[in-house]
């Protein structure tokens, strides 16, 4: 297997507008991310992901971009973001951006120029296409329902059409279709590699090519308003490849970057075409399958599941390209809330989940907050929420009748906004984030959960995921070692283990609040091994079989 720089990174997201801010008005910025560079060095990591950071109205936080070369006002200037590059490169951290190009801003300069007559030559940026009548009633060009609730269309008076829109409706997405919007793009993109950056974060690339001829969506109306939501209708549709192909031939292949796509509907042999090295498209992919696992599978079947999935992954993936890992980011709840046990094993199911994330094969992904066990938000209500796609569905649910209530109770563990609420740097007033009122609530328990008692306390999360990252870095059997799943039906215990050139790990954790004992496989029962890494402590044990609660157990395993 080749061995490169970004297969052996560590990434770390940051959520700008909710990581530290420096000017007092209740938002993250750049400088305020500057300032805790030195924190990132030292929990080791080796790359940055950071949320667009773009010029943006932010009806969406960014992701609706009116300036692809402009940074956000809120966030600081141009020279802002290059001293952060700089300042990055200096401690030897790599920077990823956020590329949003399956949709831009209803307030980028294209869509203003494309709206203003069905001449103009960006026309064709952007699709547009004329309504239908039913019974004397415009209606949209077809029945497909945006992911954010309500039509996918949005009718322009001055032109007398709709635009797509898969987001909101201040998103209009692009149209691949154009050689000029490609070029366009391409070229945007050169001009960030150019500047320094190491790669991109690819945002819902799977929705980029559209399905040829628009056709209604099967099945039943999600709403009352008839329309149809079908997310797989709307992804990886033919030409998605030839997209990826011509963006590394005309962009990519010219540097030393990496690149990670977030792609919803993927099956692990569709991901395996996109990442194949020979097919020269993508490096990575985000996919989704188990972050879903907890809100639509029962509690029994989810360990069991999980490790149904990360097996057919592997199978498909490794030795022909390369997997991500990760439980939650951005767009998903706190992975402690989720995964782990939020209130009397916090810690230790913390320390579980981060084992678990970076003793997998593939490249680990850590989420803000993560590395000291911050949880979900104790929502009340929807006036605390800023979410547009939460606030698009309570409208519509709300409207037919669904107590706010009842909204609540299905919704608010598994709203992003759990992922957003601003980082808890120390005790102080809004843990720290800011001096100013923030635009996010900070979740009431930072007093207890923070970075500054984190480092002060030598048995915390923050220095078990140093330990874990140190590890990672010192052992190449952690990132390149085959694996092999040794509990396939078990409903609680996930046991594997890590294979390279004569150098053996068993990883065995306790997904539950109960003491209970791993059966290994015959071959394995008289292993000989010694502890490398356990979540309640550096003992110098000997492999065992009796995991206590939440328990993470390491072992560098010695041949007989």
């Amino acid at each position: 297997m080749e061995r490169v720089w970004w297969k052996e990174a560590v990434i770390y997201q940051v959520y700008v507008r909710s990581f530290m801010d420096s000017n007092g008005d209740g938002v993250g910025d750049i400088p305020g991310l500057i300032s805790r560079l030195d924190y990132l060095k030292e929990l080791g990591i080796d790359v940055i992901w950071l949320n667009p950071v773009y010029k943006s109205p932010n009806d969406d936080n960014g992701y609706d971009i009116s300036d692809y070369r402009d940074i956000m006002d809120e966030f600081g200037t141009m020279a802002d973001w290059e001293k952060l590059l700089a300042e990055c490169h200096h401690r030897g951290i790599k920077i990823i951006m956020d590329l949003v190009v399956n949709h831009s801003s209803d307030e980028h300069s294209w869509f203003l120029e494309s709206r203003k007559s069905k001449e103009s030559p960006y026309r064709d940026y952007y699709i547009w296409r004329p309504g239908r009548e039913e019974n004397g009633v415009r209606r949209p060009p077809n029945n497909w329902e945006s992911l954010f609730s309500g039509s996918a269309w949005e009718y322009d008076e001055r032109c007398g059409e709709y635009y797509l829109h898969l987001f909101s409706r201040k998103q209009p997405d692009l149209n691949w279709d154009s050689p000029r919007l490609r070029e366009e793009i391409f070229e945007m993109m050169a001009w960030w590699l150019d500047k320094g950056i190491d790669g991109f974060r690819m945002d819902a690339v799977h929705l980029m090519q559209k399905p040829a001829g628009f056709p209604d969506a099967a099945g039943k109306p999600t709403h009352r308003d008839g329309y149809v939501y079908d997310e797989k209708l709307y992804s990886h549709n033919p030409g998605l490849h030839r997209i990826f192909h011509e963006m590394n031939t005309r962009v990519l292949s010219k540097y030393d970057c990496m690149t990670v796509a977030e792609m919803n509907m993927t099956t692990p042999e569709m991901a395996s075409d996109y990442v194949a090295p020979e097919r020269e498209e993508l490096n990575m992919i985000f996919h989704f399958e188990i972050c879903s696992l907890p809100r639509y599978t029962k509690e029994r079947k989810r360990i069991r599941t999980l490790n149904s999935i990360q097996d057919r992954w592997y199978r498909a993936t490794w030795g022909k390209g390369w997997n991500s890992q990760f439980f939650n980011n951005h767009d998903l709840p706190r992975q402690v809330s989720v995964w782990g046990d939020d209130d009397r094993f916090r810690v230790e199911s913390a320390k579980l989940l981060g084992t678990y994330l970076h003793t997998m094969p593939g490249s680990p992904y850590i989420y803000q907050g993560e590395e000291i066990g911050m949880t979900n938000y104790p929502f009340k209500s929807m006036g605390e929420i800023n979410d547009v796609a939460l606030k698009n569905q309570w409208a519509k649910c709300a409207a037919e009748g669904e107590s706010e209530e009842h909204f609540l109770k299905r919704n608010l563990k598994w709203t992003r906004e759990n992922g957003r609420t601003p980082m808890q740097w120390d005790a102080t007033e809004n843990g720290g984030f800011t001096s100013g009122s923030p635009w996010l609530k900070v979740n009431p328990n930072y007093k207890e959960i923070n970075v500054q008692a984190a480092r002060r306390d030598e048995n915390s999360v923050f220095h078990y995921y140093k330990r874990l990252i140190s590890l990672r870095k010192s052992h190449p059997v952690m990132v390149y070692g085959d694996y092999r799943l040794l509990t396939p039906r078990s409903r609680k215990i996930v046991a594997y283990t890590r294979n390279l050139e004569g150098t053996s790990l068993l990883v065995m954790l306790n997904f539950s609040g109960t003491p209970l004992s791993v059966r290994l496989p015959r071959s394995l029962r008289k292993t000989q091994g010694s502890l490398l890494l356990s979540n309640y402590g550096e003992e110098n044990s000997p492999v065992k079989t009796r995991l206590r609660p939440w328990e993470a157990a390491v072992f560098m395993l010695v041949k007989n």
